[in-house]
Parts: structure tokens; sequence; C-alpha cells
């Protein structure tokens, strides 16, 4: 048995102080286990009180003092256990404010990938891989759309599309409507893991976007192939539409290449070096 409840009022904690957060529930007594560290104990109690609705999302986490006190551990056990949920995407954490407990959905957890994939992308071959996926992906998502997307989804890619044409010439403007019409092809199937991925996409990609060139040639460049595949969403064309979109993110491609010190100029479309061909 990981924990006991303890009603005695000799063992309870103390009340709190007015200015400070009362301790969460009954006093939860921690038993060492052998082989697993105090600090995952505590970590599977915590998550159970959350999953229980104990501990409500939103809100923030007792102090550490509470902690300490409610589970009869360490300082360090508590923070062990604080990391651990907050790997797991559980609890949201900044440095000098108390954690916050927040629900798990699918853009938190991509989101506690993040650190892991920023290593996987230190390369060229590394980004390649990632943004191929983002190639594939994409490509489904527009034949999806030309198929099924509703006379709403037609109509917020429209505004989408204007949005990006007025910002022609502003570069973060333009980057920001750029990100946000291709965002649109994530929502439109209504599945909550295609704008999580879009998001990642977004977060893992963006060191090298940032370093991309800019200016009003490329905006325009970009603009007519977001035309181009609204136009052929409208048209119910989705071959047409897989085109564009394939000839708009590979050219994107060579951009992000320049970030690794390649050269557009050797040939657009071209893959990175020594990189399999996925098919």
């Amino acid at each position: 048995m990981l924990a006991k409840q303890s009603d005695d009022p000799a063992t309870s904690a103390p009340a709190a102080s007015a200015d400070e957060d009362p301790p969460v529930g009954r006093r939860v007594l921690v038993e060492p286990v052998p082989g697993i560290r105090l600090g995952d104990t505590v970590a599977d109690a915590l998550g159970r009180m959350i999953e229980t609705g104990e501990l409500v999302h939103g809100e923030r986490l007792p102090s550490e003092r509470d902690l300490m006190r409610q589970f009869g551990v360490s300082r360090v056990a508590v923070r062990e256990a604080i990391a651990a949920l907050a790997s797991r995407g559980i609890l949201l954490t900044r440095p000098g404010h108390r954690p916050i407990v927040q629900k798990p959905d699918f853009g938190v957890a991509l989101g506690t990938l993040g650190g892991l994939v920023r290593h996987l992308v230190a390369d060229e071959a590394g980004v390649w891989n990632l943004f191929e996926t983002r190639i594939f992906l994409e490509a489904a998502l527009v034949r999806h759309a030309a198929v099924h997307a509703r006379p709403a989804n037609i109509a917020e890619l429209e505004r989408g599309l204007a949005a990006n044409r007025e910002a022609i010439g502003d570069s973060p403007r333009f980057y920001a409507t750029d990100v946000a019409f291709h965002g649109i092809l994530y929502r439109i199937p209504g599945n909550p893991i295609y704008p999580a991925v879009h998001r990642a996409y977004v977060d893992w990609l963006s060191e090298h976007w940032a370093r991309m060139p800019r200016g009003t040639l490329i905006d325009r460049m970009n603009y007519k192939s977001h035309e181009g595949i609204f136009e052929a969403i409208v048209r119910r064309d989705a071959d047409a539409g897989e085109r564009v979109l394939r000839t708009h993110l590979l050219t994107a491609w060579e951009f992000v290449r320049t970030t690794f010190g390649s050269d557009p100029a050797g040939g657009l479309l071209a893959e990175p070096e020594n990189v399999t061909d996925h098919g």
C-alpha cells in the first residue's frame, strides 16, 4: 500500500494561516516503496487527486510546505513529484510561481515533446524528416478540404487568404497570416489532434522559419501559392490542390535549407543531401 489516510487530530496537518492556502483534503502519508523514488510515489498520489477532482484544473497547487506536511515527505520529494507531473503535461510550472493544475489535451501532450524534438532537428537531415511529415499531412488535409470543406470552411479560408494578401510587404504580419492560413486546413476535419500537431510544427520549426529569407517578392510568391490552394479547394479539385501544396512547401523547404548555409540557387525542390527518400 503506497499511502494511508489519517483522521487522527494528532497527526493531521495544522491549520493554515489566513494568508496561506489550506492543505488539500486529508493528510496522505506516503510510505516508501523499495525500488521506487519517493518523488514518483508522491507524483502518483497527486495525479490521482487531479483525476478525482480533489485538485481542480486551473487552480494552483498547494505550496511546497503544505505538500510536505500533507504527504509527510521532504522538499526534495515534493519537487521531484512536481517535475514529474510537469513533464507529463499535468502541471504548468513557472519560476517563482506555484504550479497550476492543467487538464491534459493533445496540445499539452505534444508540447511536452518539444525539448526532445528540438534536439532531433538540430541539423538539416533532422529538420527535413520533420518537414516532410508536414508536407505529407498537409497534402492529405488539402485533399480532404477539397472534398469535404463546408461553406463556413470556405469562408474562413477566404478570410485567411485576404488577411495574407493585405500583409504582403510586412514580414512579421505576413508570417503570422501565413501560419494562420495553413492552420485553417488543420481545423477543417474537426479532429482536435490536427490543430495540436500544427501548433507543434510552428513551435518546433519556428527557429528556422525566423531565419529564412524574407521580402515582398517572397511574400507575393507564397501568397500566390495560398491562392492556388484556395481556388483548387473551391473547385473541389483535390489533385490540383495537392500539387500546389506540395510545390509550395517544397519551395519553402529550399528557404529553410538556407538556415543551414545551403544555397537555394543550387536547385529548387532538391532534398537535403544524405537524406533517404521516404517515398
